[in-house]
Formats: structure tokens, sequence, C-alpha cells
């Protein structure tokens, strides 16, 4: 039987969610919309204000609910709750958020590549997340809780995007360069490591 917790990362990994979530949440109330982006990018954002609006805020709800659903205690003491914020995170969080990626990424900075690797990411954001509600509606729990995992892996893809933002930072290589990329690596490898732990975990 599958054992679907993640041990000693689940808070790590719930913690840098929720971290930045809660930075999007407060740099974007309280910043004017495009000061904290590359100059490049500053002009999109603002002629597609309620797109990258709405993606920020309805992805930051994913991220912040998305971390509990693994919590197995949770689901044990709290069912109801677990059930009701994973409607919130599906369709207050998931479907809006990744629709307007869709539309964000049709004109993201980097080039065609790096568009089409947004794009990707966010068909099988919204892919993932019918096929969990699909089979928990079917009452098939084990392949909820695996499209689930491999929803959420998309989900994180906002928190490994910025820690390679850093890192490519620090290490001096030019803006320009690293993001062009950034479109693929935010979720590739996300997505075969969830994969690997699924089928481990089997």
């Amino acid at each position: 039987m599958a054992t679907w917790k993640l041990h000693k990362l689940q808070w790590p990994l719930a913690a840098l969610s929720v971290g930045v979530a809660g930075y999007a949440l407060v740099a974007y109330s309280l910043v004017p919309l495009g000061n904290l982006v590359h100059p490049q990018m500053k002009l999109s954002f603002e002629a597609h204000r309620m797109a990258i609006l709405t993606h920020i805020f309805c992805s930051a709800l994913a991220m912040l609910l998305g971390p509990w659903q693994f919590m197995p205690g949770l689901r044990a003491r709290q069912p109801a709750l677990h059930r009701w914020s994973g409607r919130l995170y599906l369709l207050a969080g998931v479907l809006p958020g990744g629709v307007a990626g869709l539309y964000v990424a049709s004109f993201a900075f980097g080039g065609a590549v790096n568009q089409l690797g947004f794009a990707m990411l966010a068909v099988l954001w919204l892919f993932s997340g019918y096929a969990a509600y699909r089979a928990i509606r079917n009452g098939n729990i084990q392949a909820h809780r695996q499209w689930m995992l491999r929803n959420f892996a998309l989900t994180f893809a906002a928190v490994t995007l910025r820690i390679y933002l850093g890192t490519f930072a620090a290490m001096g290589i030019p803006f320009e360069t690293f993001y062009a990329w950034l479109g693929w690596l935010c979720w590739v490898p996300n997505v075969f490591v969830i994969e690997w732990y699924a089928r481990r975990n089997q």
C-alpha cells in the first residue's frame, strides 16, 4: 500500500510554498504592478493587468492551501476541512490561475521556447487538477492522491522558479540568458521527482 506522507520534506516544502505565496500577496498588493520584475517585462505586466493579477493571486491561493492537503493527520481529524479546502484549491486556485497562466504564457518574456514551456505548465496544471477531481468523484482515492501530487508539483513551480532566479542571479548569469529557459526548468524536474516518489511508494 502506498505511503503518501512527504516525510521529512513536507514541512520545509510547506514553508517554502506558504512563504512564496505570502510574498506574492503582500508584494503585489502593496507595490505598483511591474515594479518588481525586469524592466523589459514591466510593459507586458501593465498591458495585461487583470490576467497577471488573476494568475498571481489565484496561484498564491493554491500555494497556501496545497501543502496541507498532504498532511495525513489533518485528513484524518478533519475530513470535511480536507474536502472543502481541496475544492477551494482546485476551483478558486488552480482553475482560474491556470487559465490566466495560459494566457500570460502567450506573452511571457524570453521568446517562443519559454512561452511554450509556460503554456505547457498551465495546460498540465489544469489537466492534472481535473484528473484529480474526476478521480475522487469516481471514488478512486489512490488515483486522486497520485494526481494531486502531480498537480502540486506543478503548483510548486512558482517556488522553484524563484529559487532559480536567485541562484542564477547570484552566479552572475545575465537575466536574459537564464530566464529564456525557466518556462521549462521551473516545472519539468518537479514532475520527474514526484513521479519517482509516487512509483517508489506504490
